[in-house]
């Protein structure tokens, strides 16, 4: 069976890229644009940095703001209505993966009428239109959005985050800007940086890997680990790593899916609202634990990326070994060991059959079942 690989047509990486937009937009032939974003970014600026882009070289657009952090069915919908009303012909979305997911859905839906209920984008969807050209330049380094071919949509009236996939929706431009990362908190640091140390994870464990995802997991999973805690104290370097690792996972992980961290972080945004790299990085030491007997060798090659020497370890040390060295950076930036406050016990069995129903789920190296899950889930608490 032949293995399918989707990438962007063009990135920008690394300082200054944010004034490649303009030169882009004009190539393009674009005339105006909505910007989508979160009103926290137009409250400090961050947004600003891209509209100053525009305005200098006269380029015309309007700002959608009415994002949620775990973004809504209303978002979009709303997000579709602002498009049209200004009739806007491209889409640039700036901020983390709320932001790039809500304007992916918006993108898909102006394309593709027939799924305007948002709902119907849920799993692997049978577009047939490319979506609305899509900007993407993100402010945080964590999700990869800009890079993906998914997006996560908050279904409120149902307590669930629906996880779309569609080679139709991938942003036609990224710009990679560590300037457009550095007014994040510490918190928001660590935690996206975990989000894409699990993305760079379980892409490089799940069942569709091979030897293309592979080399770019690997090479993920070193970056972030010599760059996430610098980052997290506000070194440029550090920065500049995780612009690349979190975008270099997402290469990778977009073509070959997740796994139950992920499955079992979803209904915790959707019911509690968690942030979504706090859960993936409490759940990931237990959930790689579970998995290691599913894993081969692969655990030794994750310890060593991650600065560990391996030489003469079995595979029960080296597994450990790679269970350690995640537990330590997650600890070193400051991620809750466990999931106490956060899930109540009469939630399990909800949290436990979202969880498997979830579309990352299959991806799971070893099968698991509802109640296995749920065991997971109890031993966090």
């Amino acid at each position: 069976m032949a293995n399918r690989f989707v990438l962007n047509e063009t990135s920008y990486h690394g300082k200054g890229a944010i004034e490649a937009i303009a030169t882009e937009a004009q190539a393009r032939g674009f005339k105006k644009a909505l910007l989508c974003t979160d009103p926290d970014l137009i409250k400090f600026g961050v947004s600003k940095k891209v509209t100053d882009v525009l305005d200098k070289a006269g380029l015309d657009y309007v700002v959608y703001s009415e994002i949620k952090a775990n973004p809504t069915i209303e978002n979009v919908q709303s997000g579709v209505k602002a498009l049209h009303d200004a009739g806007a012909d491209y889409l640039i979305a700036v901020g983390g993966g709320s932001s790039m997911d809500t304007a992916k859905a918006i993108g898909i839906i102006d394309k593709n009428p027939e799924f305007a209920d948002v709902r119907s984008l849920e799993g692997v969807a049978p577009t047939k239109n490319k979506c609305t050209p899509i900007f993407a330049v993100p402010t945080t380094a964590g999700t990869a959005a800009e890079v993906t071919i998914n997006y996560v949509i908050t279904d409120v009236q149902n307590d669930k985050k629906m996880v779309c996939v569609d080679v139709h929706d991938i942003p036609c431009v990224a710009f990679v800007d560590p300037d457009m990362m550095s007014s994040m908190p510490k918190g928001l640091t660590a935690a996206t940086g975990m989000d894409a140390l699990t993305h760079a994870i379980e892409g490089y464990i799940t069942a569709g890997a091979w030897e293309l995802s592979d080399m770019f997991h690997i090479k993920a999973i070193e970056i972030i680990s010599n760059s996430l805690r610098s980052a997290v104290n506000g070194e440029d370097c550090g920065r500049e790593g995780m612009a690349l690792g979190q975008y270099i996972a997402g290469m990778g992980f977009s073509n070959v899916g997740l796994g139950i961290v992920h499955s079992m972080a979803h209904p915790l945004g959707a019911l509690y609202d968690t942030p979504h790299g706090v859960a993936n990085a409490i759940i990931l030491p237990t959930v790689m634990e579970y998995n290691a007997p599913a894993t081969g060798e692969k655990y030794k090659h994750i310890a060593e990326a991650m600065g560990a020497n391996t030489e003469g370890m079995s595979q029960e040390e080296y597994r450990k070994a790679a269970i350690d060295a995640v537990k330590q950076l997650s600890k070193d930036v400051g991620i809750p060991e466990n999931l106490k406050g956060i899930v109540k016990e009469e939630d399990l069995d909800f949290l436990s059959k979202s969880a498997f129903a979830d579309a990352c789920r299959p991806g799971n190296p070893r099968e698991t079942s509802p109640e296995e899950i749920k065991e997971l889930y109890k031993s966090l608490i």
